[in-house]
């Protein structure tokens, strides 16, 4: 199936795409074509007429993300009925009549400029679409998130690490739903032909609570100790919250204990059912070239010379960190950031890895993909 992807540059459609892209993946890595193609969506598509028709050749279903939720009130209020409406005459363009899944907002059962921008959105590609799926969304949180952008867990998260002190409305209360979770609704619901209105519940939430919480989460981890996260909700939200310490606060320099026997230090604790092991790593050779959904993993190189990688998925952006056994420093792996190890020295590495739980062969949430 061909899966376009509108606003695949947004926190919805990156994780979407990224998604397909990683099942692609794993069909890659055993030998098979992957069953699906991703089409990737932007704004600059948009705006390009023939370019949008010319995307959309072929697609038998589009996952639409695109959309405006802030600005004056007149733009947002045209915006998103405007964007329908151009992804419309792109599908007619190309000859298309594709399964649309629709993320809209719980916002479009009030009678607000946003609300009532939302609904008719809506209602245009009702009315196109053979098959509509109206996916109802409350706040959605996680992993790449832009702070200050109508986004409250992803801005607490960044005032946490810029050390700030948020003003917070002691009765204000958020449903919170991760937009990995969000997207895979979405994505299901394109493969098994799902239409009609699916409206998934958050986690109700108040803004005091989620604050706290990420407050606990940042005195622990900066004490270099992985909180309980045995709760799917408490991981996605850890997850959220550790991504944005990078690459900035990148890497964590560990407390180095030495006297006339040699050093010791602790490489983490925490976590649940904690999965460690130990590699090697010849000179000039290099290890990874893959990703994860939601795995904790840590990197630590305790001998030798070697640089880490990190690649956010779909992009061109990568970051690199030289590490020595010789000063231990921690190198946390993020969800849907592809990484490796080279081993850049003249000697071994050895490097200490660290996850959150235990290997499993019959999930082994690793997705093959070259930094």
């Amino acid at each position: 199936m061909k899966i376009a992807v509108t606003g695949a540059k947004g926190l919805l459609g990156w994780h979407a795409a990224a998604r397909i892209h990683a099942q692609a993946c794993a069909a890659r890595y055993r030998g098979e074509d992957p069953e699906h193609e991703l089409v990737q969506i932007d704004r600059a598509t948009f705006e390009d007429t023939a370019a949008l028709a010319d995307a959309l050749q072929g697609v038998e279903a589009i996952l639409h993300f695109a959309g405006i939720n802030r600005g004056e009130e007149a733009e947002v209020e045209a915006g998103n009925p405007a964007i329908a409406r151009q992804l419309i005459a792109g599908c007619e363009a190309a000859g298309i009549a594709p399964h649309v899944v629709y993320a809209n907002s719980t916002h479009a059962a009030h009678d607000t400029f946003y609300g009532r921008s939302k609904r008719i959105a809506g209602e245009l590609l009702a009315a196109f679409a053979p098959k509509f799926t109206d996916l109802v969304l409350p706040h959605i949180f996680g992993e790449c998130a832009k702070p200050y952008y109508n986004n409250v867990t992803a801005t607490l998260i960044d005032q946490i690490w810029q050390g700030g002190e948020p003003t917070l409305n002691p009765e204000g209360r958020v449903q919170l739903l991760h937009a990995g979770e969000a997207a895979q609704m979405a994505i299901d619901a394109v493969l098994h032909g799902r239409v009609g209105k699916l409206a998934p519940h958050g986690r109700d939430t108040g803004v005091v609570e989620l604050y706290e919480k990420l407050k606990r989460f940042h005195a622990l981890y900066i004490g270099n100790i992985i909180p309980d996260v045995s709760d799917p909700f408490d991981l996605a939200l850890f997850n959220s919250y550790r991504t944005a310490a990078y690459p900035a606060h990148y890497p964590f320099r560990l407390k180095v204990n030495e006297d006339h026997r040699g050093r010791l230090f602790e490489s983490a604790k925490g976590g649940n059912a904690s999965h460690t092991f130990l590699s090697t790593t010849h000179p000039g050779k290099t290890r990874g070239d893959h990703f994860h959904y939601d795995l904790i993993e840590r990197f630590l190189v305790v001998k030798g010379e070697a640089v880490i990688r990190i690649r956010k998925v779909l992009t061109d952006e990568v970051h690199e960190f030289r590490v020595s056994g010789d000063e231990p420093a921690a190198i946390d792996q993020i969800p849907l950031h592809t990484h490796n190890i080279e081993n850049v020295g003249d000697e071994e590495v050895i490097t200490f890895f660290w996850s959150h739980r235990m290997f499993d062969p019959a999930n082994p949430d690793t997705y093959a993909d070259p930094v």
